[in-house]
């Protein structure tokens, strides 16, 4: 458990995450308390959050990415919100730089973002777009709330200074080519939700130009080229993400006329 007057409330949103479960939940066991909104798994994450001590476990339908994790932090009880996805680890170091950011007696930030690592597998990925990721993952809760335009990628709005922490956060976003590409055509369907309902159209050029920029952006100009196969492997599928976009978004129209 964290120590000093201050204490953190860990979150987590989950489906159908037995592969990670156990080890983040040891990951975050330094907060003093830890709570996790799933979605009804089928799997077996719901059996291996029962087996871990002092776990508040709410289940609840998900609608998306931001009304879940809004509702998961209305449930905290202390001022200090630690939010992670299941596939993200914290090493030591940044969990020393995060205590000793709760725990602080000087002025602090109302969030901060962490840098990430992205993991290919077992071997990082150095560049393809991914070399400037970051997140906000530590913050007040009583200075932030999730922005209701965004329902994927879902945006922390932020009352207040934020700062960058030293140490990166690692993401194991990429378990197998199957599981990262149905992970992309997931997002890219959101994402159409999320602009049909603002209004927005799917035309003939938004399925050759979109994509194509994406991959040429990632590939060529963030320099997912010096990561060899596991650029174009990883290019390719964000490029299928915006592709998958505007794919739902002509159905949603023609759904909806």
């Amino acid at each position: 458990m964290g120590k000093g007057k201050n204490k953190i409330s860990a979150l987590l949103i989950t489906f159908n995450e037995e592969d990670n479960i156990h080890e983040v939940l040891d990951n975050i066991a330094f907060a003093d308390e830890i709570i996790v909104v799933d979605s009804f798994s089928t799997d077996k994450t719901v059996d291996l959050i029962k087996k871990k001590p002092d776990i508040t476990m709410v289940q609840r339908a998900f609608k998306n990415y931001t009304d879940q994790k809004q509702f998961a932090l209305e449930q905290a009880q202390n001022e200090w919100i630690l939010f992670l996805d299941a596939d993200e680890r914290m090493p030591e170091p940044l969990i020393k730089e995060v205590l000793d950011v709760v725990h602080s007696n000087g002025a602090t930030a109302s969030a901060y973002y962490f840098l990430r690592t992205f993991m290919f597998k077992k071997s990082v990925l150095r560049f393809s777009g991914w070399q400037t990721d970051k997140n906000y993952r530590l913050f007040k809760k009583d200075k932030v709330k999730f922005s209701e335009d965004r329902i994927v990628h879902e945006t922390l709005v932020v009352d207040g200074p934020s700062e960058t922490l030293k140490n990166k956060l690692i993401h194991y976003s990429y378990k197998n080519y199957t599981d990262y590409r149905s992970k992309m055509i997931k997002y890219g369907k959101l994402k159409a939700k999320e602009e049909f309902e603002k209004g927005k159209k799917a035309y003939w050029y938004h399925f050759l130009f979109r994509p194509f920029y994406k991959f040429f952006n990632h590939y060529f100009l963030r320099l997912g080229i010096l990561d060899g196969k596991k650029g174009v492997i990883i290019c390719y599928l964000n490029a299928l993400g915006v592709w998958s976009r505007y794919q739902e978004l002509k159905k949603l129209a023609k759904a909806n006329p």
